[in-house]
């Protein structure tokens, strides 16, 4: 197992360690202490892109020629399009996953309709991400330049734009799993027809024109089915199969399609389907009647698929571990298999319908899905050949595992957003089989596809996903390799470093110290591991406002590498770094400038000039700079900290929306916020169209956007921003988080400035809540709540009331930070307003006195 992250690329000690660059996107300065977290679309205007001709029609598949006994239900649905929105919804009389042909039905409709419509479009729709990447498709069928241009995220939105500028198209919302997840959508389409299928009958007719629950086949129906598909002219016994699948669609196509192939007599399949030759109907609940019906097709099925074809029969049990999302056919490409030898096994499931087969995926129907897990635990449980059972089973999680790991992109996921797609794709397989996978079983590999999948997990925001995954992995590797083992204390590490992310830093310390006397013990006192262990503790303990006590960690931190490595090793550099963010914290930019200096020197060696490292510190150089009162200093090195990075990493990653960010606040301390604007206008769009709209980075975005527009002086455009960014803060980490906090006390700034003081107190007082309860008393963020709400105070006329808090505040912010830490003179100051206010002109003056010399000592402009 390799070390934490990308050690020698970063600013910091992996992907979670601590570094002036995006560390929560948090910078608060300036005498309020706002908080400075830290569209333009390439594609035109959706109305100036024409309704193709001809028609465009996108659906999944051809429907089934032997579609019988839905005439009636056809004709209703045509009736409920005509309205607007309709759903096709599983009736509550048919229990279990599905298989009773609503998909089907919706299929039939659209393409017996298709010449209707200039544009037809089919979604999978079980998730948010799926609607998505449909509609994203759906603009990249649209506008052909889209896929170059715009990514996912972007390129839906656009798509919803097409639809809302152009009449007369049908959309279809296949398999919706939570009315929450289309809401929003149908809210913005009034133009066209929106056909839904789900399994959820949940009050659809509150947001849709209609819903057509769809019931099994009648019995008639279900003969005429039989007879059609197995070729077979015997109605009598194919009413008493029918009888025995319970009508259900899925299974009758399966049964029929299981005759039609063997050419089996009706009688003969109807006999060896009641003898259950698999002993698979003890594992469905008695009342589960699709699951039991596909079942019994499937006991008979899967017996003459395995004469015919053994990795058939593994291929479809190892696609039962993973979810009921389209497979990448080269995922399976890795079960030790040669591709001719997969292909042909597939080829033979998709001939019994056991799964649909694209030229790029393979998929399984949800209830096929679960029958086959279900055989595969059953067996397990109450077989009288357990032992071989329980083997047969382990071995296929454990090739499903590492037939995963193979397929996973290599790298950084963190920090390569080339290879998001393809995670996007394999993350809901590993969480898959992570659910039915038991601990004894492919052990550290499993493990390490979690720790893998969790670092993209963290790049999407997903920061409770990320921390589960780790979670697990650790509790995996402390079972298969010792409590002791040097792994055992990178995973520590990782964990820890999630627990910041979610705003736990009390939480990670203890498991950071751990970790370090994991590795001290294992690998000695001076090993490289153990700088990046100390430096990310020392991340820890500034988070939780003690970077007195972390400065010392990092410096030792800092004599290991240089020791271990070279003094002019990339990874001293990020130690410098991480140093010099630390005295900045400590109110001492003018050591952190030396630091950073000589990291760069370091850098620029090492990596060459044009290297995204150069261009880290470069940007946390300016960030000591603009400390130190020298932002026209800061200006050009991050301005060519922007020029590298976009020639490094492409103008559209993440990572430039920062540096323009950065940048964009040195334009602010300069007295030029209308140029930095559009900066974090195009941070903006990147960070939405990279991570997605709902990413606490998007919430970073917007809130640094509206502290522009607070000093533009359109606090009005600001406070929906921070609104926005509220939502997505509280939504991605909590209603806890500190991040939270910060956002209330901003969006309870502009609220000062659109003069409805008595508005911002409620919001100033939950954020000091959080912040003590996050954080705990003495932090000095706890002191930036208390300053911010005593200023809150001021405004509402009770001064008396704003110079207690503002006492404890500088309290806090001298124990913590120091007496000649900057802050101190901003506390120092606002403190004599409060008393001049109250008339004690002679206690003021003293106070001001002292904010200068500190402001002099430390030659802040």
């Amino acid at each position: 197992m390799s070390a934490p992250s990308g050690d020698p690329v970063a600013a910091a000690a992996g992907a979670r360690s601590a570094a002036a660059r995006d560390n929560a996107g948090i910078v608060q300065t300036g005498d309020r202490a706002r908080a400075v977290q830290g569209q333009l679309v390439p594609l035109g205007q959706p109305a100036d892109v024409s309704v193709p001709v001809p028609a465009l029609v996108g659906l999944p598949k051809l429907p089934v020629k032997s579609f019988v006994g839905r005439d009636e239900e056809l004709a209703k649905l045509g009736q409920l399009i005509a309205a607007g929105a309709g759903v096709v919804a599983q009736s509550q009389a048919v229990h279990g996953l599905g298989g009773v042909g609503k998909t089907e039905l919706a299929l039939q409709y659209a393409h017996t309709h298709r010449r209707e419509y200039p544009l037809v479009w089919w979604v999978n729709a079980d998730g948010p991400e799926a609607i998505e990447s449909g509609l994203a498709e759906l603009a990249y069928r649209l506008h052909p330049d889209a896929r170059i241009v715009a990514q996912e995220p972007e390129a839906a939105g656009w798509a919803v734009g097409w639809l809302q500028a152009h009449p007369g198209w049908l959309l279809v919302l296949d398999n919706v799993e939570r009315r929450e997840d289309v809401d929003g959508l149908l809210a913005e389409l009034a133009d066209g027809h929106v056909l839904i299928t789900t399994r959820r009958d949940v009050g659809w007719e509150q947001i849709t024109d209609g819903c057509l629950r769809v019931e099994v086949l009648t019995p008639e129906a279900a003969v005429a089915l039989l007879v059609r598909l197995s070729g077979q002219d015997d109605e009598a016994t194919a009413a008493v199969l029918a009888g025995e699948l319970g009508c259900l669609p899925l299974a009758l196509q399966q049964a029929g399609a299981y005759l039609r192939q063997t050419r089996t007599p009706m009688g003969r399949y109807l006999r060896r389907l009641r003898a259950d030759p698999g002993g698979l109907l003890g594992s469905v609940a008695a009342g589960d009647s699709a699951r039991r019906a596909v079942a019994q097709v499937w006991s008979v099925t899967l017996e003459q698929i395995g004469g015919q074809s053994t990795v058939a029969v593994r291929l479809l049990r190892v696609l039962s571990c993973l979810a009921p999302d389209p497979v990448p056919r080269d995922v399976l490409a890795g079960l030790d298999l040669d591709p001719p030898v997969v292909d042909e096994g597939l080829g033979v499931l998709a001939s019994y319908n056991m799964i649909t087969l694209s030229e790029a995926t393979a998929t399984v129907h949800r209830l096929v899905q679960a029958v086959v897990a279900d055989h595969v635990h059953h067996t397990t449980a109450d077989s009288p050949d357990e032992p071989e059972a329980t083997a047969d089973r382990d071995d296929i999680l454990s090739a499903t595992i590492r037939a995963l790991g193979a397929a996973i992109p290599q790298g950084d996921a963190g920090k390569q957003p080339a290879t998001w797609p393809r995670w996007a794709a394999l993350a809901p397989h590993i969480a898959a089989v992570e659910l039915v996978c038991p601990e004894d079983v492919s052990g550290v590999d499993l493990a390490l596809l979690l720790n893998e999948c969790a670092i993209f997990e963290q790049s999407q925001g997903r920061y409770r996903n990320a921390f589960r995954q780790k979670r697990r992995a650790l509790t995996i590797l402390e079972a298969a390799l010792g409590p002791d083992h040097p792994d055992v204390a990178i995973t520590l590490d990782n964990l820890a470093g999630s627990l910041q992310y979610l705003g736990r830093p009390a939480e990670a310390e203890p498991l950071q110290r751990r970790a370090l006397i994991i590795t001290e013990t294992a690998l000695g006192p001076d090993h490289p591991s153990v700088s990046i262990t100390l430096d990310n503790l020392a991340g820890s303990l500034r988070a939780l406002g003690r970077a007195a006590e972390a400065e010392p960690l990092q410096r030792r931190a800092l004599t290991i590498i240089e020791a271990a490595l070279d003094p002019d090793h990339a990874s001293v550099a990020i130690r410098l770094n991480n140093l010099a963010l630390s005295l900045q914290y400590l109110g001492r930019p003018a050591e952190a400038e030396p630091l950073q200096r000589r990291a760069l020197t370091i850098i620029e060696a090492a990596l060459g000039p044009d290297h995204p490292s150069v261009a880290i510190t470069l940007d946390n150089l300016g960030l000591s700079l603009r400390a130190l009162g020298r932002a026209a200093e800061a200006e050009p090195l991050q301005r060519r900290a922007l020029t590298v990075i976009e020639a490094a990493l492409g103008a559209d990653h993440p990572d430039v929306a920062i540096t323009l960010d950065n940048l964009a606040g040195s334009l602010q301390y300069l007295g030029r916020p209308a140029e930095a604007e559009p900066l974090q206008r195009r941070a903006l769009t990147i960070v939405e169209a990279a991570l997605g709209p709902d990413h606490p980075s998007v919430a970073v975005r917007l809130n640094n956007l509206a502290l522009s527009l607070q000093y533009l002086g359109r606090p009005a455009e600001a406070e929906p921003l921070q609104r926005r960014a509220l939502t997505i803060t509280e939504a991605a980490l909590g209603a806890d988080h500190p991040d939270v906090a910060i956002t209330l006390d901003n969006l309870a700034i502009s609220l000062q400035d659109l003069g409805r003081a008595a508005e911002t107190e409620p919001l100033q007082r939950r954020a000091l809540s959080i912040t003590e309860a996050a954080l705990g008393p003495d932090h000095p963020s706890v002191g930036i709540r208390l300053n911010n709400l005593a200023i809150s105070l001021q405004y509402l006329g009770r001064p008396a009331e704003a110079e207690a808090l503002q006492r404890r505040s500088l309290t806090i912010t001298e124990a913590a930070l120091g007496a000649d830490h900057p802050d101190v003179a901003v506390r120092l100051n606002n403190l004599a307003g409060s008393l001049r206010a109250l008339g004690r002109d002679a206690e003021a003056e003293p106070l001001q006195r002292r904010a200068r010399e500190i402001r002099a000592a430390l030659q802040i402009e």
